[in-house]
């Protein structure tokens, strides 16, 4: 996978992003920054917070009414998503986007492709030498080896998520959008994805919007909290957790045994989904 080599320049960079629908505002003046490589980036916020609009306006899926995105000191707003993710922005959806009737491998196959044939999809990606490399290591990367040739409408909920990630990672991306990848997971296919996750955001920059506070908390080295369309709030986990603002509009706190503050949602605010719902974020 690349990597952003010059420091200097964010990976990404939203300038006073708006996106309206009709009298609504989604997002709102929004000032985004992902600096640096190897890191971890979560987005939190109650559900209606435009959280997944903000990706769906960096992948392309919507055009924002103002303000700019930037990729690597480019500016790439209103591109449309090939163009974004020929670039090198990846992105997972909330909803399963699978060919249940296509293997594992097959699947990622579909995707390699269309990076590496130049989005000609009748044209074999078995034909480009790099292509099969590419595949098998996407593969191993996302762990799914040992079930590559079982079709994809066999697996787990589990290993459909992981085969979304394989799929996003095809096309060798430089910025990785993960959109609730653990949502109506078992607690162990939770803790595998979150060890995935972990994993390749130290190979590929990964911003990721979650609704479990354990797991933003435990394993985010950043934190973006939004709120009504805006960015109320961003920093460590630390910061995050002794940010009043943040705990009176989003988080309950409390005291655990030793006297240290505990990070508990609010449910009643963030509307955590149920086991295999999906939020529109």
């Amino acid at each position: 996978m690349s990597a952003n080599t010059n420091n200097n320049v964010p990976v990404l960079e939203t300038q006073h992003l708006v996106k309206r629908f009709g009298g609504l505002t989604a997002t709102n003046d929004v000032n985004f920054t992902l600096a640096s490589n190897g890191r971890l980036h979560a987005i939190i916020g109650p559900n209606g917070a435009g959280k997944t609009t903000f990706f769906n306006l960096i992948s392309g899926r919507l055009k924002p009414t103002s303000g700019k995105i930037l990729f690597k000191g480019e500016d790439i707003t209103g591109y449309s998503t090939h163009r974004i993710a020929r670039l090198g922005i990846s992105r997972t959806l909330q909803i399963k986007s699978v060919f249940d009737a296509l293997s594992v491998e097959d699947n990622i196959w579909i995707a390699a492709q269309a990076k590496m044939a130049g989005w000609h999809p009748l044209r074999s990606a078995r034909h480009f030498p790099d292509t099969q490399r590419r595949v098998d290591k996407v593969i191993e990367e996302v762990g799914l080896q040992e079930i590559a040739k079982r079709e994809a409408g066999t697996l787990s909920y589990g290993d459909v998520a992981l085969l979304e990630m394989g799929i996003a990672l095809a096309s060798d991306p430089e910025l990785l959008l993960l959109d609730e990848p653990i949502c109506g997971m078992s607690p162990k296919e939770t803790q595998r994805t979150v060890e995935k996750i972990v994993e390749l955001s130290k190979l590929v920059n990964v911003i990721l919007i979650e609704h479990d506070m354990e797991v933003v908390f435990d394993v985010a080295d950043d934190i973006t909290v939004m709120a009504q369309g805006g960015i109320l709030a961003q920093g460590s986990p630390s910061e995050i957790a002794s940010n009043h603002e943040v705990r009176e509009a989003y988080l309950g706190f409390d005291e655990d045994d030793d006297g240290e503050l505990a990070i508990m949602p609010n449910e009643q605010d963030i509307g955590q989904p149920s086991k295999g719902a999906h939020s529109n974020g």
